[in-house]
């Protein structure tokens, strides 16, 4: 059997799995607004799946996007979700020979895409105290070489959670243009900051912004995302997408309509998920050896370091996967320091955090000293 296929049904498995707690994957578990729902049965009472979407997004949903980020001089590129954003970024302005610099950790498909077209990537370590587990400008300036294309920052960083001050976006921003680069600021867990800075308000020209509808408002399985930059550059990347027919316009309904609502929405969500951190800090606060280095955390993940207490993650993840909640081992993100933590979603109903919580001592315990590594994807 073929790695893609063992990874594949590994994956069927999961979702085949009644009752799974998702706590791996970043996804939002929050009840959706009613108007989201409606607006996805209108589109299908009305059949409007028989037609093709207009092939950069509906209207209301370029200008609803560009409005929520607050830049009304650039322009949005709908596509399959983030992730086909990135790649098409990636094909459409790298090449062989390029150079792609990212952290470490950092989102990992992105590097995968750089590699398809013969680029080289480049990882600039940030796990650890003395990085303040972000990027810092002058570490970014000491890496970029004559070669360096584009740069890649995940912002709210994913997995740990760190988010770059305004002062660093800033300053990063004019590495970038010095260095005649792009930046890729991929935004994706922005909503769940406690303050967030965009790259592209400090270089417009060069800065493309990654949106997601994954995160916020849930409509992860419905594959619907973004790229916002200088109209310019837009129209480049409209003149060759990976789906030049337009995405699902089910899925475009949904995201209008939680633009929408977004506001009376959302506080909410925000809300239970920090909540649902600070119950899960205060349990792993209990546990000796278990340690959360970035609390609270800007995104809707937090990671739990969990080598002093003589377990390793992978051992963990599969322990909890007995009791059907997924959760995500270091490894995932990170081949350099994956060992050290797991990763815990937190977008998800009250009743999901404390049953973690809840399991949380017993698991470990059972976990502990156990090193033969798990499998896991």
């Amino acid at each position: 059997m073929k790695p893609f296929e063992i990874r594949n049904a590994h994956f069927d498995r999961l979702v085949h799995t009644p009752n799974l707690r998702w706590m791996g994957q970043n996804t939002n578990h929050a009840t959706p607004h009613p108007a989201v729902i409606e607006a996805m049965q209108r589109c299908i009472r009305d059949e409007e799946f028989h037609i093709y979407a207009p092939p950069a997004g509906l209207e209301e949903v370029r200008q609803g996007i560009v409005r929520d980020l607050g830049l009304p001089d650039q322009a949005a590129l709908v596509s399959d979700g983030a992730v086909s954003s990135l790649y098409h970024v990636c094909h459409s302005l790298l090449s062989a020979g390029d150079e792609f610099i990212t952290t470490d950790p950092t989102w990992n498909w992105p590097m995968a895409f750089a590699r398809s077209v013969g680029a080289t990537v480049k990882q600039i370590p940030i796990y650890g105290e003395e990085h303040g587990y972000r990027l810092a400008p002058e570490r970014l300036a000491a890496a970029i070489t004559p070669k360096t294309k584009i740069v890649y920052l995940v912002d709210p960083n994913n997995p740990l959670g760190t988010a770059c001050t305004p002062e660093e976006i800033k300053a990063i921003s004019a590495v970038v243009r010095e260095a005649g680069a792009y930046l890729i600021h991929d935004c994706t867990y922005r909503h769940f900051a406690y303050a967030h800075e965009l790259a592209a308000k400090h270089a417009p020209e060069r800065t493309l912004t990654i949106y997601s509808f994954s995160k916020w408002l849930g409509l992860a399985g419905l594959r619907i995302g973004a790229v916002v930059a200088h109209p310019d550059l837009i129209d480049r990347l409209a003149g060759a997408p990976p789906n030049n027919l337009g995405s699902s316009i089910l899925s475009q309904r949904a995201a209008a309509a939680g633009l929408a609502i977004k506001a009376e929405w959302f506080p909410g969500v925000l809300a239970q998920q920090r909540a649902n951190q600070k119950l899960i800090h205060a349990a792993v606060e209990k546990i000796p050896g278990l340690e959360m280095p970035v609390y609270p955390s800007n995104g809707n993940f937090i990671i739990i370091e969990c080598g002093k207490a003589g377990v390793r993650p992978d051992v963990l993840v599969a322990a909890f996967q007995e009791r059907g909640i997924m959760i995500r081992q270091g490894a995932y993100h990170t081949p350099t320091f994956g060992d050290r933590f797991i990763k815990v979603s937190t977008s998800v109903p009250t009743a999901w955090a404390e049953e973690f919580v809840e399991l949380l001592p017993a698991t470990v315990e059972r976990a502990r000293g156990q090193n033969e590594p798990v499998k896991l994807f």
